[in-house]
């Protein structure tokens, strides 16, 4: 029994953190564009991420020990504030799964051009086939999560690989490093303002944090203890290996002076061929970077359609705040119509853009909608119940967000992807109180 449950525990474990650990793939690069190829402020950059992100996950370590049976920010705000504050995390979280899904498809084709730079003309479609083909094997069922978890292993291992060989890698020479291309030469050179501009970017590092107070939800095998147990093993676990690639990467790249990459790469990529050279090890690291990727686009089909389930069935009557279809599942127990809606609205941004790091300056604006209201909350609930320690953690990482997303409202990407978390908000509570505010909101999340 102790065996089964240490195998369970480990599967839920890397199966969660497909998420966040996939975003190593662009989220430096992100960062370094941001900074306009300033290598020498990549560090600070990446490291300042990483700590806001350690705070964040205070606040999660919390939610999770006040709510083992799921549902994280939501539960929690409707606990401080009433159920109805429940809609902002929804919200934000419904877009942040769309863009998910679209970021992590077009990182994937940028995974394989980088492998095989001539199939950098057909990116868009290579993109477009990614979002379905992921789409279709969800469809089949979730069995699948077996392969996320594995995928996050290989990474991390070949990650390790990676960042062992580039120890005596050869730096490139400096008359091969320009710090201009693809970036904002008005950033360049400013110092600590490039720094808080290029963190927003960085924060694509972010998403996926909230995933193991939502996912405990999915293991009622488990009394309360053990769920708040691994939740949080889980946790700081992710914070862990996502932190400890990023620096050892983020180092790397300085160290061997990695420039932004050409259309047809990615840093990482740039990082990977430097480190190991055109050897069997970098085509393998393309290919899990590649395969993790689409995991993690699977991990947010399956969460975005879970939400606009629960919310097709909420009420005594079933009557829902999204049309009854969404609440329907195929022979394989998944929510088509959602599966379908959030294909769809990904396949739209990557036609728009088709490439990654043209999506990011959307992404991970959304998700700190929600953080922001889980610091918040658990800064009341803290106050409420004169925990005094939890409350100034609780109060540090509230600012650190608020000030994140203050930077990315002045982007006009950060605030288009503000303003469409808004609007799914808004309409879903405005459906809410028209239907008599039917309980069960604050649980959306736990599906």
């Amino acid at each position: 029994m102790k065996f089964r449950t240490a195998v369970l525990g480990l599967a839920f474990a890397f199966t969660v953190m497909a998420d966040p650990v996939s975003s190593v793939a662009y989220a430096i690069e992100a960062a370094l564009r941001g900074l306009a190829g300033d290598l020498s402020s990549l560090l600070p950059t990446m490291g300042a991420v990483v700590a806001i992100i350690a705070v964040i996950s205070a606040t999660y370590h919390e939610l999770i020990g006040r709510f083992p049976g799921g549902g994280g920010g939501p539960e929690g705000i409707a606990s401080a504030f009433g159920e109805g504050w429940a809609f902002i995390p929804l919200g934000a979280l419904l877009v942040d799964f769309t863009l998910t899904v679209a970021v992590s498809c077009a990182a994937g084709a940028s995974a394989l051009i980088a492998y095989l730079p001539p199939l950098e003309s057909y990116r868009t479609p290579i993109g477009l086939g990614l979002v379905a083909l992921v789409a279709g094997v969800v469809l089949l069922g979730q069995g699948g999560r077996v392969v996320f978890a594995a995928a996050t292993v290989a990474f991390v291992v070949l990650s390790i690989c990676v960042i062992v060989a580039g120890v005596s890698a050869v730096p490139a020479p400096d008359s091969a490093v320009s710090h201009s291309a693809g970036g904002n030469p008005l950033l360049a050179g400013a110092g600590l303002a490039s720094v808080l501009f290029a963190i927003p970017l960085g924060m694509a590092l972010a998403t996926g944090v909230e995933s193991p107070s939502n996912a405990i939800a999915q293991l009622p095998q488990l009394g309360d203890r053990a769920r708040r147990r691994l939740g949080r093993l889980t946790l700081w676990l992710m914070v862990a290996i996502v932190g400890t690639l990023t620096i050892c990467f983020t180092v790397l790249a300085v160290r061997l002076r990695i420039d932004i990459p050409p259309q047809d790469s990615t840093l990482i990529a740039e990082l990977a061929k430097r480190a190991t050279g055109n050897s069997v090890l970098f085509t393998a690291f393309q290919a899990v970077s590649a395969l993790l990727l689409l995991a993690a686009a699977a991990s947010s089909y399956l969460a975005g359609s879970g939400v606009l389930k629960a919310l097709a069935t909420i009420g005594a009557d079933g009557v829902g705040l999204v049309p009854s279809r969404f609440g329907r599942m195929n022979r394989f127990l998944i929510p088509e119509w959602g599966v379908g809606l959030v294909l769809a609205a990904a396949a739209m941004l990557i036609g728009a853009s088709g490439r990654e790091q043209r999506l990011v300056g959307f992404y991970a604006v959304a998700v700190f909608a929600s953080f922001l209201a889980a610091t918040i909350a658990c800064a009341r609930l803290s106050y409420r119940d004169h925990r005094w320690t939890a409350l100034i953690l609780n109060v540090v990482a509230a600012v650190l967000v608020a000030a994140v997303l203050v930077i990315n409202a002045s982007r006009v990407e950060g605030l288009v992807a503000l303003l469409a978390s808004a609007a799914v908000a808004t309409y879903l509570w405005r459906v809410w109180v028209a239907r008599g505010r039917p309980r069960g909101v604050a649980g959306a999340g736990a599906q």
